[in-house]
Parts: structure tokens; sequence; C-alpha cells
């Protein structure tokens, strides 16, 4: 029995039990981890655009046979709806 005390305080299972009974602590550590998913998700997708159109810039300067008006379209088409 007293190892399974010494497991269960090495373990912080009474902080968990409490943490898990606290409804509203719970809901604000959903709401904060739902937030800082959802900044992730902004930021990610941000950079993985960025290098997606700085590719294409590059592709449409090399003047590609068929590759490059197509992506110099495309190119144009996106900096036209960013303005």
């Amino acid at each position: 029995m007293e190892q399974f005390i010494a497991a269960a305080e090495s373990m912080r299972l009474a902080d968990y039990v409490r943490f898990q009974a606290d409804r509203k602590r719970r809901l604000a550590d959903a709401f904060w981890q739902g937030v800082a998913r959802g900044i992730g998700i902004m930021l990610g997708f941000s950079v993985l655009g960025a290098v997606v159109l700085f590719v294409l810039q590059d592709i449409a300067q090399r003047n590609l046979p068929g590759i490059s008006n197509f992506v110099a379209q495309v190119v144009a088409l996106v900096q036209l709806r960013l303005q």
C-alpha cells in the first residue's frame, strides 16, 4: 500500500483529480488550448502560403515553357486579390 501511495504522489495524482473535478479550470484550459491551436494554424498556413507563392514566382521568372504562363497568371491573380 505504501508503494501505491508513493507512486500516486510521484504522479501528482491528487492534483490531477482536483483538476478534473474543477469544471471552470478545465473549460479555461480547453479554451486556451484552442486559442493556441488556432494561432499555430494561422501562422503555419501563412508561412506555407508565402513559401508556395515564392516558389511560383521563381518558376514564373525562369520562363519554363507551358508552366510559366499559367503560374504567372496565378501569381498575378493572387497579388491582385491581396491588394
